[in-house]
């Protein structure tokens, strides 16, 4: 699904250059379910914006499902990031006067979705994520926990093959961090999406299957995770809204 090949990504700062990255190799296939793990300053933020198509590497090649990145117009960038890839941020980047079920509702309008399957589908996705009872709810009357759910709802509506999470537990306390990463489990074991974690947290990487470790832009080192955190110890979304 993802293949990075010497990747490459330099800034200017003036007349100073940051080599950002510096020569990643990296192999993703359908269904992984990985963590991106690096101390600040590693490289993990630019890797994600690059994975994401936010970003274009300055050198090497990336190939998503197997077409060159590099060769996408603007536009069809634009398309990559609403329909294939869905994206869940630590700040969650809900709008602050829009109800949960509006802000779900956003990827869609961008995707020319009709007003009632727009509806719908929100309503299905926050439903999933355990927040049925919420749906007309402002973010300043949820939970931290709520509001990255919503953010999660949001992020599956278009049915991307992709979701990339930025710190996504990196505002929450423990009990709801683990809730959150078993959303994410759900997601990845029977949806079969390939999910994507940008972490610093060891205990977040250890619930997923696979860690990628960056250090100065390089990938320094690679794990199974042998024993992934189990979902029987961390609540369901269900459960969770319950606690809420």
């Amino acid at each position: 699904m993802i293949q990075l090949d010497s990747v490459t990504k330099v800034y200017s700062m003036g007349s100073v250059e940051v080599n950002a990255l510096r020569g990643i190799d990296l192999k993703i296939e359908p269904g992984e379910f990985i963590a991106i793990m690096g101390p600040s300053g590693s490289g993990k933020s630019t890797l994600m914006n690059i994975l994401g198509c936010l970003d274009q590497p300055s050198g090497g090649s990336y190939r998503l499902d197997g077409l060159s990145v590099a060769q996408m117009n603007d536009d069809q960038l634009a398309e990559v990031r609403n329909r294939k890839i869905g994206f869940v941020f630590q700040n969650y980047n809900l709008l602050a006067r829009t109800s949960a079920i509006d802000n779900v509702e956003i990827p869609m309008v961008y995707a020319g979705v009709s007003l009632a399957d727009r509806h719908r589908k929100a309503v299905d996705a926050l439903k999933s994520v355990g927040l049925a009872e919420r749906l007309h709810h402002k973010p300043n009357q949820l939970s931290g926990g709520e509001q990255q759910r919503v953010a999660i709802a949001r992020s599956l509506v278009n049915e991307p093959s992709i979701i990339l999470a930025d710190e996504p537990t990196g505002n929450l306390d423990s009990r709801t961090g683990r809730e959150i990463i078993s959303i994410f489990q759900h997601l990845n074991r029977d949806r079969g999406m390939t999910i994507i974690f940008v972490t610093h947290d060891p205990e977040v990487a250890a619930c997923t299957r696979r860690i990628v470790r960056l250090r100065d832009g390089l990938v320094v080192g690679e794990e199974l995770v042998n024993q992934p955190c189990s979902s029987e110890v961390v609540a369901g979304p269900e459960s969770a809204a319950n606690r809420s």
